[in-house]
């Protein structure tokens, strides 16, 4: 795998881990969150992050396997070029739910490239 996607793969990852610590001890609660423009700024921040760099990925690697993808990329296109209809219900479904399943699947191709990795690596010193 290009090094380049894996630093965009971890960019993903950290932008994931932001929002999650962005909600520590927050209220999980949507009226909270939806009167907290600084919250909101932060996610829309991380979406950003995220959506940049898959479209680097994608780029790189067109049919690169990660589930949504595309729609990743027009999830961050939507909160640049159109922030004004980006509504805070979308926002809270991103937090609540796909952001999560979006950290699980890169912390899961980032396992498997390690573990492919460290097998290659392995291998090759068994051979000297």
């Amino acid at each position: 795998m290009d090094e380049n996607i894996l630093k965009y793969l971890e960019d993903v990852r950290l932008a994931c881990l932001d929002v999650e610590q962005f909600f520590v001890n927050y209220p999980n609660r949507f009226d909270v969150f939806s009167n907290d423009r600084l919250m909101i700024r932060a996610v829309e921040r991380s979406v950003e992050i995220m959506g940049e760099a898959i479209n680097r990925i994608l780029k790189r690697e067109p049919d690169f396997s990660l589930p949504n993808a595309r729609a990743i990329v027009q999830t961050r296109n939507r909160v640049i070029h159109s922030y004004e209809k980006v509504e805070n219900e979308f926002l809270w479904g991103l937090v609540k739910r796909h952001i999560p399943e979006l950290k699980k699947d890169v912390e899961r191709i980032l396992s498997e490239y390690e573990e492919r990795y460290n097998s290659e690596n392995n291998t090759d010193s068994d051979c000297q």
